[in-house]
């Protein structure tokens, strides 16, 4: 027997092995799917009355301005068409390599076999043309509500990149080129990763996006020193330790938002804000919110309120012994904090000196990316499914998010799970992005009904805890941070609210990067420049317009604006008085609860 016989012998044998193991993953493959809970139609698409209108609007265009669809079809005909010819001139002379490619870049198609290979490169063409040839004529339709056609230029767009042909093992040639080097092996691994996660996620196909092996959540992650000092059945009070010989006089807390945890302000030491503050010199709590399950269906925005922001706050202050704190609110908590501030304001009471807004909506007129999800199809199907459970599963909310960018957080990391084998890295935020929470079933409907869809706040309509409160009763000292690439609170939006506020001490920054990164942006890497700017906070564009650009974190800017606003220095707290003993270390228990379902 020779070499040549034993090499493929060793191939057959693994080709053998690869094909019983396909037979077993099948099997799981079928009984996890079978786990799977069917979702509510009404929350897998939108209801069909949207593209009957956009088809109505289609053909009203056709009719009252027949030469613009005859341009977009002779358009993209007459592209499609030039392209094919050219291929087949490039056949007939036996040229093996594709034509000239006008084509725009797109990281999708990075591979080189996309530009060289002949087939490959015909059908990347040919997708891209034919996908702008459908975003333009979704864009040029004018018969159409302006809500309604940001929700058709969504859908339109989940197709487009559905069927790019990355997504498919006959037309990605990265994949096919791994499969036959490895015999296979890779497509049954990826079988392997696609029932790894359909059996962790009973059945949903939810895309791993980081090593779960790799993070453990108060071992290299949310590792600051610090301790509970005050549990509810909403929230856990986290008193962080001191490290300087000194701290300011009024102490600081974090409300975080609780659509995801808090430890992304605590991901690793390098890039903690949370350790930064508290190496400022600021007495910090933070709040860690608890993970809901069927038994928090009766809460709601004003529990949060009453149980969460109004009961952390005057556990603060005892703890602390001061009269007055300052706050922070990051995005929904952001919110919610503006609607404690209107509500204090009613009441005439004042325990906040300032507050401090990490890229918060409290004006919704214009809902940004988020329009498709605010009809009533859609709220009505939540509604109805947390009427059911008693809560909305973090599901839907992970599923919504990826599909804002869906090429990011779901194609491309299916493809190279799934068609090519491969594990996730080993990435800390995108972990923390995959430890979502449950939303109370009441506090969601309330959200999207009375803030999203009926924008009360702004209007100054919204009742809660016997109070009519409006955007307009927040009047203390306050900061802002917007980021500019923001897809969840857009900048624009967040600098309309904030505009609005009764305050005659309004501080705008404006952060470069997105809802994470323009928050999480630690001086020591020096990543993405701010914005400030002396024009009134009148309009967004003309603020934009007069404002000067600086290089690194907005974070010393923004602690030299608190600093003023937090006493003189003391001696450092430790975590804990008599009357709050230490319940247990940072980042305690809530963080780390799954809930029953």
């Amino acid at each position: 027997m020779t070499t040549e016989d034993a090499q493929d012998g060793g191939d057959l044998d693994r080709l053998n092995a690869n094909l019983s193991k396909i037979e077993e993953l099948s099997q799981r493959l079928v009984t996890a799917l079978s786990q799977r809970d069917p979702v509510r139609p009404s929350l897998e698409a939108p209801d069909s009355d949207i593209f009957m209108r956009a088809a109505t609007a289609y053909m009203t265009e056709m009719a009252h301005n027949p030469s613009k669809i005859l341009e977009h079809q002779i358009s993209y005909w007459g592209k499609a068409l030039q392209h094919y010819m050219e291929t087949q001139a490039a056949l007939r002379e036996g040229k093996l390599s594709p034509p000239e490619d006008h084509t725009p870049d797109d990281k999708r198609f990075s591979n080189p076999l996309w530009q060289t290979h002949p087939y490959f490169n015909y059908i990347k063409q040919q997708y891209l043309l034919s996908a702008e040839a459908m975003e333009r004529a979704v864009a040029d339709l004018e018969h159409l509500d302006h809500k309604d056609k940001k929700r058709v230029e969504y859908f339109s767009r989940q197709i487009i990149d559905m069927f790019a042909p990355t997504n498919f093992l006959g037309t990605n040639p990265e994949a096919l080129s791994k499969a036959v080097e490895t015999d296979g092996e890779s497509l049954v691994r990826g079988l392997e990763n696609l029932v790894e996660d359909l059996e962790q996620h009973e059945g949903q196909v939810i895309v791993s996006l980081a090593d779960k092996d790799a993070f453990h959540v108060g071992e290299n992650l949310a590792t600051t020193p610090g301790a509970v000092v005050y549990r509810n059945r909403l929230f856990e009070l986290i008193q962080y330790t001191p490290t300087t010989e000194q701290v300011y006089r009024t102490p600081l807390i974090i409300f975080p938002p609780w659509i995801n945890k808090f430890y992304i302000l605590d991901l690793k030491e390098k890039n903690s804000l949370i350790k930064w503050i508290v190496d400022q010199g600021y007495t910090l709590f933070v709040v860690s919110w608890v993970n809901p399950d069927a038994s928090y269906a009766d809460v709601g925005l004003d529990t949060y309120i009453e149980e969460g922001f109004l009961e952390a706050i005057e556990q603060v202050k005892t703890i602390s012994g001061e009269e007055k704190i300052n706050a922070i609110g990051y995005c929904i908590a952001g919110t919610t904090l503006a609607l404690t501030l209107a509500l204090l304001e009613k009441r005439k009471q004042k325990p906040i000196r300032s507050a401090t807004f990490f890229t918060t909506l409290t004006d919704f007129e214009d809902q940004g990316e988020f329009t498709p999800f605010l009809d009533n199809d859609f709220i009505d199907g939540i509604e109805r499914e947390v009427n059911a459970k008693g809560y909305l599963p973090s599901f839907f909310m992970t599923r919504t998010f990826s599909y804002l960018r869906s090429n990011d957080l779901v194609y491309g990391p299916a493809v190279r799970r799934y068609m090519m084998g491969e594990q996730p890295a080993a990435f800390d935020l995108l972990y923390w992005n995959g430890d979502s929470t449950n939303l109370p079933g009441r506090m969601a409907v309330q959200y999207l009904r009375m803030l999203c869809q009926d924008n009360q706040f702004a209007k100054g309509e919204i009742e809660l805890l016997g109070e009519t409160l409006s955007i307009k009763q927040v009047k203390l000292p306050l900061c802002t941070i917007a980021a500019e690439t923001d897809h969840i609170a857009a900048w624009k939006s967040s600098f309309n609210g904030i505009k609005q506020m009764g305050s005659r001490d309004r501080n705008f920054f404006l952060s470069e990067s997105g809802h994470i990164a323009g928050i999480v942006n630690p001086p020591s890497k020096k990543k993405y420049g701010h914005y400030t700017s002396d024009a009134p906070l009148d309009d967004p564009d003309t603020w934009r317009e007069h404002a000067t650009y600086h290089e690194g974190s907005w974070w010393p800017r923004w602690e030299a604006w608190l600093r003023r606003r937090s006493g003189a220095k003391r001696a450092p707290r430790e975590p804990g008085t008599d009357t709050h003993p230490v319940l247990c270390p940072a980042p305690g228990t809530y963080v780390r609860s799954v809930p029953d379902a």
